[in-house]
């Protein structure tokens, strides 16, 4: 465990972040965060946009009672809003948001209302200081994650395969992509830290085939690498059959099964990492209420297939994996972007 006291650093990488977003001095802005989230990076972030001159307060909501469902880690779709209009309604009056709230708002209920408000979130992932330092976004990795976004944006299918037996193909002609970099600096937008990643969310109907998830895959939302190999039947989104005979399946076939809700086999988004500063290696360092797992989505070359929610095909769920595959070669229209886990240039 690493020591939950401020550094000076990472009052740097905080606001070397924020900087990034341009929040200027006659702007509101706004720090978001919930009774559970974490404290350092609260205290960071108000220590951090106090540089910046501009009109903030933080608005804290607690933490909603937990529901009756199976425990939700790293969600993306946070319930802090949940009956809680007039925070909602002062958020969508901001120009700037910091969130920091366990879950994030990538996926939660109230984001669209406040990002076509022309607010800008910026989420901070629930991670400890010290890996945010480590993935500090870059101007070069902006424009990585933007060169892959386009690519996506102009193909017309995407396979991945693999040694394995993974062959997954997604048609991507009405699919929404989204590039993160780690800031954001334009009106209406939504960017999380650490960032490095591109990923789209599949139109309905559109996602066929077979994941084979091996030994050193990893599994997000549970905070751990595969020991077991994995297989995921997926037709026309849905993943229809979890196969397997290890510990690994069997959670994640109980832990599917527990939702009660058909969205939770759904597929969320597709996509794969760039940052070249994320750390494969990086889940075996931290005990698990240090982190949060945003980092391995970043690492570089790997494959991120989610299952959950995906509002661009108007799904929402708790239900939500997070599950980058290593070593696979993912190509847009026959070309490849990634070979066998390496990043193409």
């Amino acid at each position: 465990m690493i020591a939950d006291r401020i550094e000076a650093k990472w009052i740097d990488s905080f606001w070397e972040t924020i900087d990034l977003c341009k929040v200027a001095k006659d702007q509101k802005a706004i720090i978001l965060s919930e009774t559970q989230s974490r404290d350092v990076n609260v205290h960071l972030a108000e220590l951090a946009l106090s540089r910046t001159g501009a009109e903030f307060f933080h608005l804290k909501v607690p933490t909603p009672t937990q529901q009756n469902t199976p425990l939700i880690r790293s969600s993306g779709a946070s319930l802090a809003l949940d009956h809680q209009p007039n925070a909602v309604k002062a958020l969508c009056e901001a120009d700037f948001i910091i969130d920091l709230t366990v879950e994030g708002l990538m996926h939660a209920k109230q984001t669209g209302d406040i990002l076509k408000s022309g607010a800008r979130i910026l989420n901070i992932s629930n991670e400890h200081p010290d890996a945010l330092e480590r993935c500090r976004p870059t101007e070069d990795l902006k424009e990585r994650v933007k060169a892959a976004a386009k690519q996506c944006r102009q193909a017309k299918q995407m396979r991945v395969t693999s040694d394995a037996g993974t062959d997954l193909i997604v048609n991507m002609q009405d699919a929404s992509t989204v590039g993160v970099w780690g800031w954001t600096d334009r009106p209406g937008t939504l960017a999380h830290w650490p960032g490095g990643i591109v990923v789209s969310f599949p139109a309905k109907g559109t996602t066929n085939g077979r994941l084979v998830f091996q030994p050193g895959d990893m599994n997000l939302t549970f905070k751990r690498y595969f020991e077991s190999q994995v297989t995921f039947v997926l037709e026309n989104d849905y993943v229809v059959n979890v196969e397997g005979m290890g510990v690994d399946a069997k959670l994640m076939r109980t832990y599917l099964a527990d939702f009660n809700d058909p969205e939770a086999y759904a597929t969320s988004h597709v996509g794969w990492g760039l940052n070249k500063g994320a750390r494969y290696e990086a889940l075996t360092m931290y005990d698990k209420r240090d982190t949060n797992c945003t980092e391995l989505r970043a690492v570089a070359g790997n494959f991120l297939y989610s299952t959950g929610a995906n509002e661009f095909a108007n799904r929402f769920t708790q239900g939500h994996f997070d599950l980058p595959m290593m070593e696979c070669t993912i190509s847009l229209d026959g070309q490849n972007v990634v070979k066998n886990g390496q990043l193409v240039d």
